[in-house]
């Protein structure tokens, strides 16, 4: 059965934890997610269990990842969107901050297996972030906001 490639997304923030879901994991296990189909067999390759994997889908900082996993696992022609719907209004300053530094990741798959992970700046978040510091600066003096 045919798959969508993994899509760029944002990780789940890794917690403090040596052996837990790291971005490299999570990138692991979405392109084995997309060479197999497995959820099992992909977290085997991650090195995590097939249960972490599904708690990690159900954190709420880890959307990014959920989205991606659904991605790769939708026939093809479905109308899966690439990036997840965000409401924006409800992605605090730190989120986006956050969103800024750690950017977008993929898995990069190849002759069948997970060679490296892609990065990507995310602009989009970054253009957001911009937006609201100006919103709370007060205009320079001497400028009245009109034409």
């Amino acid at each position: 059965m045919r798959r969508h490639r993994p899509p760029f997304f944002h990780p789940a923030v890794p917690r403090s934890r040596r052996d837990g879901w790291t971005v490299e994991r999570q990138c692991l296990f979405l392109g084995h997610l997309y060479l197999t189909g497995s959820v099992a067999g992909a977290a085997a390759a991650a090195g995590m269990s097939r249960m972490s994997a599904y708690r990690l889908r159900r954190r709420p900082d880890a959307q990014g990842f959920a989205h991606a996993w659904d991605v790769v696992l939708a026939p093809p022609g479905s109308d899966k969107r690439t990036t997840p719907a965000t409401d924006w209004r409800k992605v605090t300053l730190e989120q986006l901050q956050q969103r800024v530094a750690t950017g977008l990741v993929a898995p990069l798959v190849h002759a069948g297996r997970v060679c490296a992970i892609r990065h990507k700046p995310d602009n989009s978040a970054l253009l957001r972030l911009l937006r609201r510091y100006d919103a709370l600066c007060p205009p320079p003096p001497g400028e009245d906001g009109g034409a």
